[in-house]
């Protein structure tokens, strides 16, 4: 379940809440759903099942996770991750060594400065998925600075709304010389 914070998870999954209990994952507990036809056989969760959410936690307007739909999931934190793995995996998109080594320099630094800000703090660091977009097809010197103008940046100023200087030097040093 993709950004599964968006919407009030108890009204959605209704009975599937209790459902998806450990001790509840058998026949035993199976229910009529409310528009199956007497033909079909009551719904239960088998215990082979797992069920997935996913959610950024940057997104703090959303629905809070309820202690009820809480207690039945464990929960993850998946860290951006710059590595050499993340360097392999952009030249595979034909990336150039270079350009992936600088972007795999310059974001985690630029992430620490995001998670020391009291009024941001860990959680609106950015991702990897935004450097997952390239094609081979494009010059990879406007996809980066497009990337930067038209995505970053203006992430970057919804961030530091009140500080463009801030901003400006962040960009700056994001920015790379075309060879």
């Amino acid at each position: 379940i993709d950004e599964i914070n968006r919407g009030n998870l108890s009204k959605i999954l209704g009975e599937l809440l209790q459902l998806i209990e450990a001790d509840k994952r058998s026949e035993t507990y199976a229910v009529r759903l409310t528009y199956s036809r007497a033909t079909d056989p009551d719904f239960f969760v088998p215990p082979n099942l797992y069920l997935i959410g996913t959610m950024n936690t940057a997104d703090r307007s959303l629905a809070i996770i309820d202690y009820a739909l809480r207690r039945r999931f464990a929960f993850i934190d998946i860290e951006p991750c710059y590595d050499q793995s993340f360097v392999e995996h952009l030249q595979k998109q034909g990336i150039s060594v270079t350009l992936a080594q600088f972007i795999a320099q310059q974001i985690p630094r630029l992430n620490e400065e995001i998670a020391r800000d009291p009024n941001l703090g860990k959680d609106f660091r950015l991702g990897h998925s935004y450097f997952c977009t390239y094609n081979p097809a494009l010059d990879e010197w406007q996809w980066y600075q497009d990337l930067l103008r038209y995505e970053i940046r203006p992430m970057l100023e919804e961030m530091w709304f009140d500080q463009p200087q801030r901003v400006d030097t962040i960009f700056h040093n994001l920015a790379i010389a075309r060879p």
